[in-house]
């Protein structure tokens, strides 16, 4: 009787609780890939511990700033994480990564894998990005539109080392090709590995500026490469290719796994420290 009492009186604050927790989860997803989670997390540290400080010491000065300030520190925030927010915003309105239905999508990504697995048999270098949630209009204006259904013969021929449109990045809407020759935002962070060249950072660069899914196949090496939400899946054969295809957009990314920056050092084994493939001339 008195379990059944207290759920009674207490019920709400137990949605309150489940509330906030999925909140703060969905807000850590969005953030813990992107650039700005160090600024949050280093931003929090110090709200927390001057706020703790003006407590215990009753420094009234400081706890009278604190409180004056938290308007103007929220606003700043928007304006601060404005892509991150924009990127979750973009994930909650979207019920599926791409609006056409499940068959559809299985022929565009098999159509998909075929072409990056040629591609990796001649050892064309090339450099995907999958548009998702996020527009990605601004890059696509710096390259050549196409606007044209994805065949396994024109992406060969796109990224031809003889062709005038290899050099760049490769953007896909829906289940067509909307431009090539791409310029893409090269990463500034430090990578344990220095065999990875340009195209792999111009990969990391599009999936933390945005929500895309980048894929890259080595020039040197032929080594089929993945980067979803700044984390990289290297040296995949063609099964797992196709498996990690199915994992991200047929079951929304549930099964992905975070390689460490620490591991990509022992992971590509074929990967040659010559391996300095360019985005752009």
């Amino acid at each position: 009787m008195n379990l059944i009492e207290l759920l009674r009186d207490y019920w709400r604050a137990g949605v309150e609780i489940l509330v906030l927790w999925i909140l703060i989860y969905q807000v850590y997803r969005v953030f813990r890939a992107t650039r700005g989670a160090r600024i949050l997390v280093g931003l929090a540290v110090v709200v927390i511990l001057l706020t703790l400080a003006s407590q215990i010491l009753e420094l009234q000065v400081i706890e009278w700033i604190i409180k004056s300030a938290a308007a103007i520190l929220a606003f700043a925030l928007l304006i601060i994480f404005q892509p991150e927010l924009r990127n979750g915003l973009a994930r909650l309105g979207s019920a599926n990564l791409f609006s056409f239905s499940t068959t559809q999508q299985k022929v565009f990504l098999e159509t998909l894998a075929e072409s990056v697995v040629r591609l990796s048999k001649k050892r064309f270098g090339a450099l995907f990005a999958i548009e998702r949630g996020i527009e990605l209009d601004d890059y696509e204006g710096t390259g050549v539109p196409i606007d044209s259904v994805l065949s396994v013969e024109l992406v060969a021929t796109i990224f031809h080392p003889k062709t005038a449109l290899h050099d760049g990045g490769l953007i896909l809407k829906k289940e067509r090709i909307a431009s090539a020759s791409c310029i893409f935002p090269v990463s500034q962070k430090e990578l344990s590995d220095r065999s990875l060249g340009l195209r792999h950072r111009a990969g990391f660069g599009i999936t933390e500026e945005t929500d895309a899914v980048a894929i890259i196949v080595s020039e040197e090496t032929g080594a089929i490469s993945i980067v979803v939400e700044g984390k990289i899946f290297r040296n995949l054969s063609e099964d797992e290719f196709r498996d990690k295809l199915e994992d991200i957009f047929l079951t929304h990314g549930e099964a992905i796994e975070e390689v460490a920056p620490e591991e990509l050092d022992g992971e590509d084994r074929r990967s040659d420290p010559r391996d300095r493939d360019m985005v752009s001339d």
